[in-house]
C-alpha cells in the first residue's frame, strides 16, 4: 500500500510539473487582448495588438507575435503598475516614436517609477528613440534638468535627407549621416 501511495505521489508530482510548464508558456496568440501589448512571448518576441475588420464589419482585436526579439527577456507580461507609471496604453494598436515628442509622455517614461522599475517598457522606448538617433538615457537626463531643451534636441536629432535629384536616369545617393552627427 505504501508503494502505491508513493507511485501516486510521484505521478501527481510529475503531472503537476508538466502542467505548470504548459501553463507557464507565454504565447502571444493565446493572450487576452487586454494584456497583449507590452508582453513578451516565451520565444523572446514581442507581442503586439492588431485590429481587423470582422465579417460583421466591426473592428476586432487580436494579439500576434511580432518579429522583434527582446534580448535577455522572455515570458514576460507587463504589470499594470508599470503601464500606469510609464503612461502607456495597452489598448493602443501599434507604437510610434512620435510619443517621445510629447513632453508628458517623455516625462513619464523618464520618471524614476518607470525608468528604474519597468525594463520591458524602457527597452521598447530605448529602441524607438535609437531609431530616431536619440540615446534615451541622455534624453531622460535632459528631461529631468531642462524639459524644453530635451524636446528641442529631440526634434533636431533626426537628420532629414536632402532632396533627391535625378541625373541621367540615376538617383543621386544621399550619404548617410555619420554617428558623430548624433
Amino acid at each position: 500500500m505504501a508503494s502505491s501511495t508513493k507511485l501516486a505521489f510521484i505521478l501527481f508530482l510529475a503531472s503537476s510539473l508538466l502542467l505548470q510548464g504548459t501553463l507557464g508558456e507565454v504565447i502571444c496568440e493565446n493572450l487576452p487582448t487586454d494584456i497583449c501589448s507590452f508582453s513578451i512571448a516565451s520565444s523572446g518576441k514581442r507581442c503586439l495588438l492588431e485590429n481587423y475588420a470582422a465579417k460583421d464589419g466591426k473592428v476586432e482585436y487580436q494579439c500576434r507575435t511580432s518579429e522583434v526579439v527582446v534580448e535577455r527577456m522572455a515570458e514576460y507580461i507587463e504589470t499594470d503598475e508599470c503601464v500606469s507609471a510609464c503612461g502607456v496604453d495597452r489598448n493602443s494598436v501599434g507604437i510610434s516614436s512620435d510619443s517621445l515628442l510629447e513632453p508628458q509622455s517623455t516625462a513619464k517614461i523618464c520618471s524614476p517609477c518607470c525608468y528604474q522599475n519597468c525594463p520591458n517598457i524602457v527597452d521598447l522606448y530605448f529602441n524607438l528613440a535609437a531609431g530616431e538617433g536619440v540615446f534615451l538615457p541622455d534624453l531622460c537626463e535632459k528631461q529631468r534638468t531642462n524639459p524644453r531643451r530635451a524636446m528641442v534636441e529631440l526634434l533636431s536629432s533626426g537628420v532629414a535627407p536632402g532632396p533627391i535629384s535625378i541625373e541621367s536616369d540615376h538617383l543621386a545617393h544621399v550619404p548617410a549621416p555619420s554617428p558623430a552627427s548624433f
